[in-house]
């Protein structure tokens, strides 16, 4: 079950030649790579592409029906090593992850993949994530594509843009037998445009093809001495090939006058941002069209030499726009100006920000400063940077809280951090290694539990220098259940068992890869004829030789996961231990059962909906229970009370009945002011007598209590 269905826009796949098609950039994408022919595609969801694999996997009957595979992998490493498909067979093939962390995962077998080369296109695709919508460390992917000689694409975000870019990624990857990387960032992968669509194309070559004639040419096995023919051909055939490709078929795009004294040299990706600023700058109008010359590079590697010195010979002066440090493309642009004998000035980093995400605001400043440094004319209202001609967002910042990621409201993982802290109060603070996904937020307030996180499925390998201790205090690690299939059960369980390691993991089994949008994994409880599923973690675990192992199949058992997590902390057992605590994640929870209970309500059948809440007046007001619990439905609200002006604890409508408060106060032996209330859609009669039988009773009690209390008062009153 993924976050978003894209069964009604897939029908726009099946569009053919001179139709027009409307939508996201990720389903154009989908699109382009049916037009290419493409044989093959596989990949591991991330963001900002995780809805590209939800759209192919929604797609599967048109892929079937084009003869086209498509392969949910198990990580970006598997996806990447696909693409050996392409090395000896004229086979298209494309694979999709995240970057930088997807690349960085991938990384061995894309070098081998550039070493040895392709005969078929081979395209990757990577979803950007960088910036101030990031949530990864801040690197960018151009580094890798030079490291390994993997060709760049940038393009412009628009759609017509990134379809001839997934196009021409192919052919530019057949033309110079060296796989493509396409980069899409985040803004990019979710632009709506409309394109003129081409048929779709069965792949003129199949897999079925390369396994009825299997071909195999040892020159391209990275050994000993074929890798170093390798890199004789990258820098004499590949590269040259590239770039006459790259010059042909015109993949860079200049615009503006040529005439122009002043150019600016820019990544296709920030091709909207620049024009922005430029626009804002009184240069440019609001349908592109710019007063200074743009050389957009939709390859931003390799550069094309000629193609740089022809633009800027004619200029005295260009403006480099390029995200991300280090500043690669200026360093590769200065040195090509130089050894050409070029004196044309070339700016970047030393008027634009040397790092982070290029704002229209901050482009706009480097391009004021730029031009007010050559005296070019710069509207009165843009020569000082503030609220006097910013993006709205500026003055927005100052008033606006700051609002960290947190669980979801429901969330099962939210128990368990709850019970680390009920433990932590009983023996002491414990070294917690934390992993990729939700819980990563638990090591934010309230629980403040983690102290690293070093990759996706290394939450217990990040405790391995702890492995050889013994006799002292234990460290607890942490791992979601796709990172224990991503690579988890190798890397942590693994090697945990074998240097006999005495420590603590907690997998936490929520049936879904929750955090990258809800896909099945190996373990989910699905009914997808198409995948096989249902493998039980405990099973794995056992298998690679874990002989303590606890299962707990509901974690909003505060009680029971408390003492299992006390019981894995402080045993005499020696040997590497795992708790597994198992319950659905809330999100795909309601997205399931939400539409089935409208669906029974409006169908006049009896339906029961559970929500908690707390006792204003039995509340004390000491909020122990949002500091154990976290959840966005657990606020405060004015003492109602005149007496008492501490605020009291409150629930508020998102709540979606899951019970951790209530068991929160009970396990640790909070006040008693929780309470939980059921509502009945369609109730039958005898629970309408019920109800009515129960208000009158209370309502007799409650105003004989208030006549007593009246009858007090005024026994009182002199």
């Amino acid at each position: 079950m993924a976050e978003r269905s894209f069964k009604q826009e897939v029908q726009k796949l099946r569009l053919g030649d001179g139709d027009e098609f409307r939508g996201e950039a990720i389903l154009a994408v989908t699109k382009a790579l049916l037009q290419s022919g493409v044989a093959y595609v596989a990949g591991y969801q991330g963001a900002p592409v995780s809805h590209l694999m939800d759209v192919l996997a929604d797609s599967a009957e048109l892929m079937a029906e084009l003869g086209v595979h498509f392969d949910s992998s198990a990580s970006e490493a598997t996806a990447a090593a696909t693409l050996a498909a392409s090395v000896n067979y004229p086979l298209r093939g494309a694979v999709t992850f995240k970057a930088t962390v997807g690349t960085n995962v991938a990384s061995d077998a894309l070098a081998n993949l550039a070493s040895g080369g392709v005969i078929g296109g081979a395209l990757i695709i990577v979803g950007e994530d960088y910036g101030e919508g990031s949530s990864i460390m801040q690197e960018r992917s151009h580094a890798f594509a030079m490291k390994s000689q993997i060709w760049l694409l940038d393009p412009r975000p628009q759609l017509p843009a990134i379809v001839r870019a997934v196009e021409q990624g192919f052919e530019l990857s057949e033309a110079s037998h060296t796989p493509v990387m396409l980069q899409l960032r985040i803004r990019a992968c979710h632009v709506y445009g409309r394109f003129a669509t081409r048929a779709n194309r069965r792949p003129s070559f199949t897999l079925e093809d390369a396994l009825r004639a299997p071909a195999r040419d040892v020159s391209r096995i990275v050994l000993p001495p074929a890798s170093f023919a390798h890199e004789k051909q990258k820098l004499e055939q590949r590269w040259p090939a590239a770039v006459d490709f790259i010059r042909e078929r015109k993949l860079n795009e200049t615009f503006g006058p040529d005439d122009s004294t002043l150019g600016i040299v820019l990544q296709g990706g920030l091709y909207n941002t620049v024009l922005r600023a430029l626009e804002l700058l009184g240069h440019a109008d609001a349908f592109g069209r710019s007063d200074i010359a743009l050389y957009v590079l939709n390859v931003t590697y390799p550069l094309v030499d000629d193609e740089v010195i022809s633009f800027c010979t004619k200029r005295r002066a260009v403006l480099l726009v390029e995200e991300g440090q280090p500043d690669f493309i200026e360093q590769n642009i200065n040195t090509i100006l130089r050894r050409a004998g070029i004196d044309t000035a070339l700016h970047g980093k030393d008027l634009l920000p040397r790092a982070g995400e290029y704002t229209a605001e901050q482009v706009m400043n480097g391009l004021r400063r730029f031009l007010e440094q050559l005296g070019e004319r710069v509207p009165e209202d843009t020569r000082q940077a503030g609220p006097k001609r910013t993006i709205p967002i500026r003055p927005a910042a100052a008033d606006v809280l700051p609002r960290p990621p947190g669980l979801c409201t429901g969330c099962p993982e939210r128990p368990i951090f709850a019970a680390m802290k009920l433990v932590e109060r009983e023996i002491g603070k414990v070294h917690v290694t934390g992993d990729i996904g939700c819980h990563t937020f638990g090591s934010l307030p309230p629980f403040d539990i983690g102290s690293s996180t070093m990759g996706y499925g290394l939450g217990w390998a990040s405790a391995g220098a702890f492995n050889g201790l013994r006799g002292g205090k234990r460290t607890l690690s942490l791992m979601g259940d796709g990172g224990f299939w991503h690579n988890g059960l190798t890397s942590g369980v693994g090697n945990a068992v074998f240097n006999r390691s005495d420590n603590v993991l907690v997998v936490i089994d929520n049936n879904y890869s929750a955090a990258t949008g809800g896909q099945d994994i190996l373990s989910s409880r699905t009914t997808d004829t198409r995948r096989d599923t249902g493998h039980a973690i405990e099973e794995a675990v056992r298998g690679v030789g874990v002989r303590w192992v606890r299962r707990i199949t509901r974690t909003y058992d505060l009680a029971r996961m408390r003492d299992v997590l006390r019981e894995a902390l402080t045993t005499p057992e020696t040997g590497p231990k795992v708790v597994i605590a198992q319950s659905e994640c809330m999100l795909n929870r309601q997205r399931r059962e939400k539409p089935q209970m409208a669906e029974r309500i409006a169908a006049r059948e009896r339906t029961l909906q559970e929500r908690y809440g707390v006792d204003a007046e039995t509340c004390t007001g000491d909020h122990s229970c949002i500091r154990l619990s976290g959840c966005p439905s657990l606020t405060v609200k004015d003492n109602p009370d005149p007496l008492r002006r501490d605020p009291v604890a409150t629930v508020i409508d998102s709540c979606v009945g899951c019970g951790h408060c209530g068991e929160t106060a009970h396990a640790a032996v909070l006040c008693p002011s929780f309470y939980r209330l059921q509502t009945v859609h369609n109730p039958g009669r005898f629970e309408h007598w019920r109800a009515r039988t129960a208000a009158r009773v209370i309502g007799w009690l409650q105003a004989r209590t208030a006549r007593r209390l009246a009858a007090e008062l005024q026994a009182l009153t002199p």
